[in-house]
């Protein structure tokens, strides 16, 4: 079945789409100098280190997190084999360091190993017809899903310690917190890791040996049973079932994230931080339901705990089709939210201020809302803006207006700017939600060019700071490699495929919209094409296609979703009729036709938009809950 999607040819290519192909240029140069510079001839990375923690592995794999994702938006196929190369290199250089165990990491927290595994889910997405990643991707499942590992206890459906991985569930801490003193610069801003410990109250009290002794080994001892950041294990078990639907992945899913839902019911909803190893909600702690390894009080609260809800919520959800699991970070949200204040973030001790304040840049001093990221002994504290991820992804995923109505609420508490789009990028690589959304609300039309325009100059940038590494202060550090990665994909995600960034700390690799070279018979957009994702709206998608050559034809797959969990139910596109193009050369201009607009009700998984050279497509896509279940393969096309 061919659907005719109609063109229009363009008197004037749109400065988006010029600007969009200059983006896959220039990062298609960068990566490489990366690459070159950087890594090995085996992808490993130009490292003589050693490691004296458990900590450190997500740091070397951070550095191509979005390389797949760049190649799945239409990138070349050479970063596709070069992110392979590189992921067999570092997982081979860490193996060697005693770090990973069967190419997994021996155990460390989920805040981290969810970090490191989005370089995977982004390359089993990217091509699910590799072998070894799809073994890889069983292999790495069955460490929590099949019991025998010692990570998961299906009895009181918990994760046994906050350090789990491929050797199971650790004991503690490992021998970087043997000791916790006061002569960590790094670490005061986020204060006292437990405190209900006698004669500790403040951080300078840990500058007696002695109380950082007894820091650190309650730090070690209380470093069992379950904690909220696990629940980013969900996506490694939910990223095999995408391969093989197996019935006991999903199962597994539903029933840990479960578990969470029914401790935080029984919390008033709010999930709380730390369950004993017999399953009880403040077991190790004198029946507090906060002081948990990476939980609401330390380090870094909401940042850790918000996420993996959400990222937890989602995953069920996916599995079931069941939107309540989206209830544990609702609530979280919710209640931070319900105990904000007004001020700016340059007044504040916020612990994480420092990039806030590169963030917002002068607005850093205006007043605005600040939610509480922690909670502690003398309740909420630590205040600081509610970063949009959250709330955005919250709302992308569910499409709900009560959602939606958060999201507006927390945008509303920003200040006010004249430029909404600042030149700002962390290692997240996100930041920019509030300008997007704005585009997609019909109220900043120029977004995409000034986003683009800013995206080339972090390319730019990020360049120029590899060209002038040995100057660098700090380019011996684990984390340089991810602060100079070239490969920008925040702003293409938003644009291209209606997507907000990744959740960092270990999401799926979801799309709004997915596409193909249908030609090239490979995900992503082809050459020359850009593509602008308009406006999300309940079921509707309404997205415009571009080809900038103007001597070839190409051809374009759309599709709803990534995983096929969505179907098109309908299209409107839009058209002309009778006008003259490109006319006698005799006259000054083509002479435009009628525009109109038509809806077909459709059931496909997908549409073809063929796009002669210098032709547009617009069109609005009407989706609909797909009854076939989520894969990582391409779903049957309807279309040729």
């Amino acid at each position: 079945m061919t659907i005719d999607i109609p063109s229009t040819p363009l008197r004037a290519i749109p400065a988006w789409a010029v600007l969009q192909r200059r983006v896959f240029d220039e990062i298609e140069v960068a990566w490489r100098s990366f690459s070159d510079r950087y890594t090995g001839g085996d992808g490993r990375l130009n490292w003589s280190g050693s490691f004296d923690s458990r900590d450190g592995v997500d740091d070397f794999y951070e550095p191509f997190f979005n390389w797949p994702t760049f190649h799945a938006l239409g990138g070349s196929d050479d970063i596709l084999i070069a992110a392979k190369r590189h992921w067999e290199g570092v997982t081979a250089q860490l193996t060697e360091a005693g770090m990973l165990t069967e190419e997994f990491e021996n155990g460390y927290d989920w805040f981290h190993q969810g970090e490191s595994l989005l370089f995977f889910y982004a390359l089993c997405a990217a091509d699910p017809d590799d072998v070894r990643f799809a073994d890889r991707a069983r292999r790495f499942a069955e460490l929590y899903t099949d019991a025998a590992h010692g990570n998961y206890d299906p009895t009181a459906n918990i994760i046994r310690a906050p350090h789990n991985g491929a050797l199971g569930a650790l004991t503690g801490l490992g021998r970087q917190w043997q000791a916790y003193s006061a002569s960590q610069p790094e670490m005061r801003p986020y204060g006292l890791p437990l405190e209900h410990l006698d004669g500790i109250r403040t951080w300078d009290d840990l500058a007696s040996p002695a109380n950082a002794e007894t820091m650190g080994r309650a730090m070690q001892e209380l470093a069992i049973g379950d904690v909220p950041v696990n629940l980013a294990s969900t996506s490694l078990v939910v990223n095999r079932w995408l391969y093989d639907g197996d019935p006991a992945a999903a199962s597994w899913v539903q029933r840990y994230v479960d578990g969470w839902i029914g401790r935080a019911a029984d919390h008033g909803g709010l999930i709380p931080d730390n369950v004993s190893p017999e399953g009880i909600t403040g077991g190790r702690h004198d029946g507090r339901w906060y002081g948990g390894h990476y939980g609401w009080g330390w380090p870094h609260g909401l940042h850790s705990v918000g996420m993996v809800a959400l990222i937890g919520g989602i995953n069920a959800s996916f599995v079931t089709g069941d939107d309540r699991y989206l209830d544990l970070a609702r609530t979280a949200l919710d209640t931070v939210l319900d105990h904000s204040i007004t001020a700016s973030v340059a007044e504040t001790p916020f612990s994480m201020r420092g990039s806030w304040l590169a963030k917002l840049g002068s607005a850093a001093s205006e007043p605005m809302t600040l939610v509480p990221y922690r909670y502690g002994r003398d309740g909420w504290f630590d205040y600081g803006p509610l970063s949009l991820d959250l709330p955005t992804w919250l709302w992308w995923w569910s499409r709900d207006a009560a959602d939606l109505e958060r999201l507006i609420r927390v945008i509303d508490g920003y200040p006010r700017t004249e430029h909404p789009v600042m030149p700002f990028r962390d290692k997240l690589e996100a930041g920019h939600e509030a300008p997007w959304l704005e585009f997609l609300a019909g109220r900043l039309p120029d977004y995409p060019e000034q986003a683009l325009s800013m995206a080339l100059g972090q390319i730019a940038r990020r360049v120029a700071i590899m060209d002038s590494d040995e100057l660098d202060p700090d380019g011996d550090h684990l984390h340089f490699w991810q602060r100079v990665n070239p490969v920008v994909t925040e702003v293409l995600g938003q644009l291209i495929s209606g997507t907000p960034q990744i959740l960092y700390n270990g999401g799926l690799p979801f799309m709004a919209v997915a596409y193909e070279d249908v030609d090239a018979a490979r995900p992503g957009l082809p050459p020359d094409v850009a593509a602008l994702v308009h406006r999300l709206d309940g079921a509707e998608i309404e997205l415009e296609l571009v080809n900038t050559s103007h001597t070839r034809t190409r051809r374009v797959r759309v599709r709803p979703s990534r995983f096929g969990e969505k179907r098109i139910s309908g299209v409107t596109s839009e058209g002309e009729r009778g006008g003259v193009h490109p006319g006698a050369s005799t006259t000054f201009a083509s002479v435009p036709g009628e525009r109109f607009s038509e809806h077909r009700d459709l059931d496909v998984p997908d549409v073809v938009v063929v796009l002669p050279p210098a032709h547009g497509a617009r069109l609005t896509l009407t989706t609909v809950a797909a009854s076939d279940r989520p894969t990582h393969k391409r779903p049957g096309r309807a279309t040729s």
